[in-house]
């Protein structure tokens, strides 16, 4: 970054706080009381994120007499659910590339299971008047350099082929004229597949319902340990237990409570800054005025959007694996991240210089092999897991609350019977090979970033095993 460019992202960061715009409102709800003492019912639910949340809810809409304890071990939504973009994608693979090549057979199954997925949540928030700036805008995944370019176009082509259309070419003309920025070439557009949300709004309206339908809620109550106890289970809290006959683990990044499963995921930390709102001037500068979500293509990509307000959300780009996969408060916050970032944001909206960030935030991403959620259970049948959603779970947990309550319910449906569901991703091996792993393909992927999208002897291989590292 050049000198100048250096200084004012540095002064574009000067007034920034410390934690999450979304976070930070003042209609933030007041916590549940902790768990003290015993409790029992039908089903305890571990998490207080979109995953732990849509199961409650679901279960009881599912059997309106069933018995709901959902406990959380800080504060509804305070991790991952209330620091992500907003996005709120159809996908359940993380994107229908990764879905195609990873289950070709059951790709038409999986996007049509995932856009009525995305209209349930619709449905549901209009339906339960949840006020979280819900707007089915679509988005735009952007090319910025030619290579990224003639990938969205062969892309295009193909999902046109298959049948998977949905999608729109946009040249650069017609990219610049959705979003103008110096360095869009060209775009592919989803009109549908994704809708802009704010985050904490959406955990804290589905806290409220949840609360309406008779859900007992316990906030700054971690699950412990997780035992056998007669036909059902125990969880052990802080000052007290809950007896189940049900667990649904909605946990994700947080050490499961079913030990095996903690090898296939690992923490990544991705990072975001938020504007100050937009003058009208500045807004008109850049256009946007159908409000898309976008997406650059490179390996290494920034994430972007707008608020209700008027705000620029910009995020990305770096992610970043602590040796050992610890969690960390600490890691929520990296100058030297944000510095990257601002610098790249005026690169990208030139016009926009002199605007200022007001937050600057992070936190860890439950992030799989391949990208997508993987689920199961354990002590015979009667815990059921979701986990893995690898910076897509905005929609996707929903998705996996069904599941979670399909394999406890022991019936087969249609979501049990997925391929998707029945498999587990390859999982990470133990310290220094994660590490080394993961830096490797880390440095290999910017690599090809800068050398027309080129991939080496190490990423070549990791495509053809299957494997790979995202955030």
């Amino acid at each position: 970054m050049a000198p100048d460019a250096m200084r004012e992202a540095a002064r574009s960061l000067s007034d920034a706080r410390p934690v999450s715009y979304w976070l930070d409102d003042p209609g933030k709800p007041v916590a549940r009381p902790a768990l003290t003492g015993d409790e029992r019912c039908d089903l305890l639910v571990v998490g207080g994120g979109y995953s732990g949340l849509w199961t409650a809810l679901i279960a009881k809409e599912r059997d309106p007499g069933r018995d709901v304890v959902l406990i959380e071990g800080d504060e509804a939504g305070w991790a991952a659910s209330g620091r992500n973009g907003g996005f709120c994608a159809a996908s359940l693979t993380h994107g229908l590339a990764n879905g195609l090549e990873r289950w070709p057979d059951e790709i038409g199954k999986l996007e049509a299971l995932g856009a009525r997925n995305l209209d349930a949540i619709e449905e549901t928030v209009a339906r339960h008047s949840i006020d979280c700036e819900f707007e089915r805008t679509g988005e735009i995944d952007v090319a910025t350099q030619p290579h990224q370019l003639d990938e969205l176009r062969e892309w295009h082509a193909r999902t046109e082929e298959l049948g998977l259309g949905g999608f729109e070419f946009l040249d650069r003309e017609r990219m610049r004229g959705e979003v103008d920025s110096p360095t869009f070439l060209g775009g592919l557009l989803d009109r549908r597949g994704v809708a802009m949300l704010h985050p904490a709004k959406l955990v804290w309206g589905l806290k409220e319902v949840c609360l309406g339908l008779g859900v007992r809620i316990f906030e700054h109550t971690p699950g412990l340990a997780l035992v056998r106890s007669g036909a059902g289970t125990a969880v052990r809290t802080p000052y007290g237990r809950v007896f189940a006959h049900d667990v649904a683990l909605g946990t994700n990044i947080f050490p499961s409570l079913v030990k095996r499963v903690r090898p296939y995921t690992v923490p990544v930390y991705d990072y975001a800054l938020m504007t100050e709102p937009l003058t009208a001037d500045q807004l008109a500068s850049v256009g946007w005025r159908n409000r898309q979500g976008l997406g650059d293509s490179a390996n290494q990509f920034h994430y972007f959007r707008l608020s209700a307000d008027n705000r620029i959300l910009w995020g990305g780009y770096d992610a970043v694996y602590p040796y050992g996969g610890r969690l960390d408060s600490a890691l929520d916050q990296r100058p030297e991240t944000f510095l990257k970032l601002a610098g790249q944001f005026f690169a990208c909206f030139p016009q926009l210089s002199g605007v200022r960030f007001s937050h600057a935030w992070g936190g860890a991403i439950d992030t799989c092999s391949r990208f997508s959620a993987f689920f199961g259970t354990a002590h015979r049948g009667r815990v059921a897991y979701a986990a893995g959603f690898t910076g897509l779970g905005v929609g996707a947990t929903r998705f996996g609350a069904e599941v979670m309550l399909d394999l406890l319910s022991g019936r087969g449906t249609e979501r049990t019977a997925l391929a998707m569901v029945r498999s587990k991703p390859m999982p990470f091996p133990p310290e220094p090979f994660a590490w080394a792993g993961i830096e490797l393909t880390k440095r290999s992927l910017a690599r090809a970033d800068s050398q027309g999208g080129h991939r080496n002897l190490w990423l070549r291989t990791m495509d053809r095993l299957g494997l790979g590292f995202d955030s």
